[in-house]
């Protein structure tokens, strides 16, 4: 199955040249549909005309993203860090709501 979602220019970029391999994003109804070898593509905000096509490798599932961050990452400032950028993004609230989940991705 191919899904389309819409990133911010530094992330697109990262996950376009190879250091961003993992896309954090809330459990949603439109999350739950992801699954292991299906296909992402991700497009630019905020024209979306620029788009890049990557396939999923495995999925990371838990409640809180500093839950999630904690089984990827050792580094607790590195996770601090990643959570408050989260909180950015999403609130604590709809975190509560949904669950989180980690989509490792590889480039197409």
């Amino acid at each position: 199955m191919k899904h389309s979602m819409k990133l911010l220019e530094s992330p697109f970029n990262r996950i376009k040249d190879g250091t961003k391999t993992i896309e954090f994003r809330l459990y949603d109804e439109k999350r739950r549909k992801v699954q292991i070898v299906d296909t992402i593509e991700f497009s630019l905000l905020p024209d979306l005309k620029e788009k890049i096509l990557t396939e999923v490798t495995e999925l990371y599932r838990a409640d809180t993203f500093k839950e999630l961050f904690e089984k990827l990452f050792d580094n607790k400032e590195e996770i601090e860090k990643k959570v408050k950028g989260m909180y950015q993004i999403y609130s604590p609230e709809q975190e509560k709501e949904y669950g989180v989940l980690g989509i490792r991705i590889k480039l197409l």
